[in-house]
């Protein structure tokens, strides 16, 4: 669908299972579906399989879980990491090279790659983060068949987590360089995304939708904005 609109929730390491459970409720409640818009849903690893079971319940079609991470890894003797296959139905989509991944995990190009590579072969649609200074160079990295699979997010590291989002023209400039690069694929927008400022950015020309982090753990908050990318 050409038109197609993204929303997408970004946990982070918040929320406990019964939380996650709670939040979801009070969002079912709160939102109101759009046939354009796909709403996303990134919790922690442990309560993905508690929240699919529930939106299953709940005939909720129109919401998807994403995983926060993956593993660069086939399954194997690999302590500790969660693989494409393992997170298969229980997840859509899967974040890849979130900055804060990179910053604080050390993760580089070429695992960043290896991750996409996992996920597409599992049939679960990378959410690959971007930010200018390094997205020719991870996009580089990238099997050509694999950047045809993926969603770009579009998250610059002085944004993310502090409240200081950027302003509508530096996000349209660096949407265009990446449209640039991979001019068919979707790019969303992350860095203090909340309800109040969602509808600018989604009237930037390029973008199909916005990832909200720390607006996004208030479940009537996140149900505003997706009212506003809707």
């Amino acid at each position: 669908m050409a038109d197609k609109r993204y929303a997408v929730a970004n946990w982070k390491s918040h929320k406990t299972t019964a939380e996650a459970e709670q939040w979801l409720t009070a969002f079912l409640a709160a939102h109101r579906p759009d046939p354009n818009l796909q709403v996303i849903i990134a919790p922690s690893f442990v309560a993905l399989a508690p929240m699919q079971r529930q939106l299953a319940e709940s005939g909720a079609t129109h919401i998807a879980l994403a995983a926060q991470d993956l593993s660069p890894f086939p399954a194997g003797a690999y302590t500790g990491a969660v693989t494409a296959t393992m997170l298969k139905g229980l997840a859509d989509y899967a974040f890849v090279g979130h900055s804060e991944r990179r910053r604080y995990f050390h993760e580089t190009h070429q695992e960043i790659a290896n991750k996409v590579a996992e996920a597409v072969s599992a049939g679960i649609t990378p959410i690959l983060c971007l930010d200018r200074p390094y997205a020719a160079a991870q996009l580089a990295a990238l099997a050509d068949t694999d950047a045809e699979k993926v969603l770009i997010g579009y998250g610059p590291v002085e944004a993310i987590g502090i409240d200081m989002p950027q302003t509508v023209q530096q996000v349209s400039e660096a949407v265009q360089e990446i449209r640039a690069r991979l001019p068919e694929r979707p790019i969303l927008y992350g860095g203090s995304v909340n309800g109040e400022n969602a509808a600018g950015y989604m009237r930037i020309e390029g973008i199909s939708g916005v990832m909200a982090g720390s607006a996004s753990l208030d479940p009537e908050e996140f149900a505003r904005i997706c009212a506003a990318v809707a």
